[in-house]
C-alpha cells in the first residue's frame, strides 16, 4: 500500500515568487513614479509672430523717463476779492483778451464807501488843524523874533554908549561912575538878548516839535484814506496784466468774502510743460536738463525748469520750458507727452525694454535658440533703465534675442517651442 508523500517544497517555492513578483512590481511602480515626476511638462508652442523679439546690443544708451502732462501759462494772474463785496456786474467773459486795467467785474459794498468818506473827513479835520496850529505857532514865533530883534538893538546902543563914554571918561569930561554904570547897563542888555535868543530857540524847537506831530497825525489819516480809497476802487476788479480770461468762476448778485477768487488771467503767448513723472522715475531727474515735448501736432524742444519737491498720488510735477516755436493750435490746458533726457551710457549692453522687470532687478527671460526653434529661460539681471531701453549687467550675451513680451503665461515652463 503506497502512502502520499507532501510536497512542501513546491508550495513555498510558489509563496516566495509570489513575494518576488509583488516587490519587484512595487519596485517598477516606484521607478516609473520617481521617472514621472522627474520629467518635465511639455513644451508649450507659441506662435513667434505674436511675440516682441529684440537683439542685446552694446553701445551708447540714451536714458529717458517720459510722462504725461499739460501746456500751462508761466505767467498766470489769480485776482482775488480784497475786501467784502456783492457782484454787480460783469463786463467781461472768460476767453476775450484783456488788457492791465480791463475791468473784469464791479462790486458795491455800502460799508466801504461809507469808509472811505469818514476817512477823508477825517483826513481834512486833521489837515484844518495842521494849518490852524502852523499859522498860531508861525505868529508867535514872529513876536518872540521882533522881542529878539529889540533886545539885540538895545544891548547894540548900549555897547556903543560904553564905547563913548570910555573915551569921554579918559578924557575927564565925564564921571568915572557914569562910564561904570554905562557899562553895567550894557552887559545887562547883552544877557537879556541873549535870554531872548535862547527863548526864540527854544520856541522854534517847540514849534517844529508841535507841528511834526501834528503832521504825523495828518499823514496817519491819509494813510487811512488812501487804504480806504484804495478799497473803493478795488470794488472794479482789474486784470492786472495783459493777456486772456480763463477763468470767471462767480456770478451777478454773489456775495464775496476777501480772498475768494474772482478770476484768472494769462498770457497764452508763454507757456510750459507740467509733466506728472512717476515717483519711482523722478529721482533722476535735475533742474537744466533737456526735455522734448510732443503736442500731438509737432514736438518742441524744452529743458527742465522745476522739480517738485514732494510726489502727489505717485508722481512728480517737472516743469520744462519750452525753447521753441509752438505749433499751430496750441494753447493752454492742452495734453502733452513729455520726455526727459537723463543722460547717455557709452559702451554698455543694452536690448529695448521688456514689459516686465523693474531698474536693479534679476528677472527671468526667454532666449531664442540659434535655429529660432525654441527659447529657453535664463536668469538675467537689468541696470539702470530708460523709456525703451535697459541696462543688461549680467546673463545676456551680444547678438542673443530674447522675448520682451509677457510670458506670465508660461510661467512653469523652462522652454517654449516657436513656430
Amino acid at each position: 500500500m503506497s502512502m502520499d508523500v507532501p510536497r512542501t517544497g513546491q508550495a513555498q517555492k510558489r509563496r516566495l515568487r509570489r513575494t518576488a513578483l509583488i516587490v519587484a512590481g512595487l519596485a517598477v511602480v516606484a521607478l516609473v513614479t520617481v521617472f514621472v515626476k522627474r520629467l518635465e511638462p511639455a513644451a508649450p508652442t507659441v506662435s513667434a509672430e505674436t511675440l516682441l523679439i529684440d537683439q542685446v546690443k552694446r553701445g551708447e544708451m540714451l536714458r529717458q523717463v517720459r510722462g504725461p502732462g499739460t501746456l500751462v501759462p508761466v505767467d498766470v494772474r489769480w485776482i482775488s476779492a480784497p475786501v467784502d463785496g456783492r457782484v454787480e456786474r460783469i463786463p467781461a467773459l472768460p476767453g476775450v483778451q484783456v488788457k492791465e486795467d480791463t475791468i473784469l467785474l464791479e462790486m458795491v459794498d455800502p460799508a466801504v464807501e461809507q469808509s472811505a468818506l469818514e476817512a477823508e473827513s477825517q483826513l481834512k479835520a486833521a489837515q484844518a488843524d495842521y494849518d490852524t496850529l502852523k499859522a498860531k505857532l508861525e505868529s508867535d514865533l514872529l513876536a518872540q523874533q521882533a522881542s529878539v530883534t529889540a533886545a539885540q538893538s538895545a544891548s547894540d546902543q548900549a555897547k556903543l554908549q560904553v564905547e563913548a563914554d570910555e573915551r569921554l571918561a579918559k578924557d575927564g569930561l565925564i564921571p568915572e561912575l557914569n562910564f561904570k554904570l554905562s557899562r553895567l547897563k550894557s552887559d545887562q542888555l547883552a544877557k537879556q538878548a541873549k535870554t531872548e535868543v535862547d527863548r526864540y530857540q527854544q520856541s522854534r524847537r517847540s514849534t517844529e516839535a508841535q507841528l511834526a506831530a501834528q503832521r504825523a497825525r495828518v499823514d496817519q489819516m491819509r494813510g487811512t484814506y488812501e487804504l480806504k480809497r484804495r478799497q473803493v476802487e478795488s470794488l472794479k476788479v482789474r486784470a492786472g496784466i495783459n493777456g486772456v480770461l480763463q477763468e470767471m468762476p462767480v456770478k451777478v448778485g454773489q456775495r464775496v468774502t476777501p480772498g475768494t477768487v474772482l478770476a484768472r488771467v494769462a498770457r497764452p503767448e508763454n507757456l510750459k510743460a507740467e509733466l506728472h513723472v512717476p515717483e519711482v522715475q523722478a529721482k533722476d531727474v535735475l533742474k537744466g536738463q533737456t526735455a522734448s515735448i510732443d503736442t500731438r501736432n509737432g514736438i518742441v524742444p524744452g529743458r527742465v525748469l522745476r522739480v517738485a519737491p514732494s510726489a502727489v498720488d505717485g508722481t512728480v510735477i517737472v516743469d520744462v520750458v519750452l525753447e521753441g516755436p509752438l505749433p499751430q493750435g496750441a494753447r493752454p490746458d492742452i495734453s502733452v507727452d513729455g520726455t526727459i533726457e537723463i543722460e547717455r551710457l557709452n559702451n554698455v549692453l543694452y536690448v529695448s525694454r521688456p514689459a516686465y522687470g523693474q531698474a536693479n532687478s534679476k528677472i527671468e527671460m526667454f532666449k531664442v535658440t540659434a535655429d529660432g526653434k525654441r527659447a529657453e529661460r535664463v536668469p538675467v539681471e537689468l541696470g539702470r533703465v530708460s523709456v525703451n531701453t535697459v541696462e543688461i549687467v549680467k546673463g545676456l550675451q551680444v547678438g542673443d534675442k530674447v522675448i520682451l513680451s509677457d510670458t506670465s503665461a508660461q510661467d512653469g515652463y523652462s522652454k517654449i517651442r516657436l513656430n
